[in-house]
Order: structure tokens, then C-alpha cells, then sequence
């Protein structure tokens, strides 16, 4: 998750400064979105991996 650490960091901060529930709600209801696709991208780099090491698909 570090590459998004940066993006979460700022979405954390804008969440605190908001003044309106709305706009708290939808800061972290993005961080949660940014995480999600960030454990996509990690479990389809993954299985990208091991298709490439399997024998059976050469």
C-alpha cells in the first residue's frame, strides 16, 4: 500500500478539516476506494505472477 500512502495522507487531512458530514463522509468513503484498488492491483499482480511462472499455461 505505499504507493498510496501519499493520496491517503491527503484524503485523511481533508477529512479533518472538513467542516460539513458530507464532505468527511465522501473523503473517506474515497480512502476507502483508493485502499480497495490498491488490494486489486496487488492480488492481480499477483496472480499475473503466477500464471507466468506456471508451467501448465506454457
Amino acid at each position: 500500500m505505499e504507493n498510496n500512502e501519499w493520496v491517503l495522507q491527503q484524503l485523511e487531512i481533508l477529512a479533518k478539516n472538513s467542516s460539513e458530514y458530507q464532505q468527511r463522509a465522501f473523503y473517506r468513503g474515497l480512502a476507502q476506494l483508493v485502499q480497495e484498488q490498491q488490494k486489486r492491483i496487488e492480488q492481480l499482480q499477483g496472480e499475473l505472477d503466477g500464471r507466468l511462472w506456471s508451467p501448465v499455461k506454457w
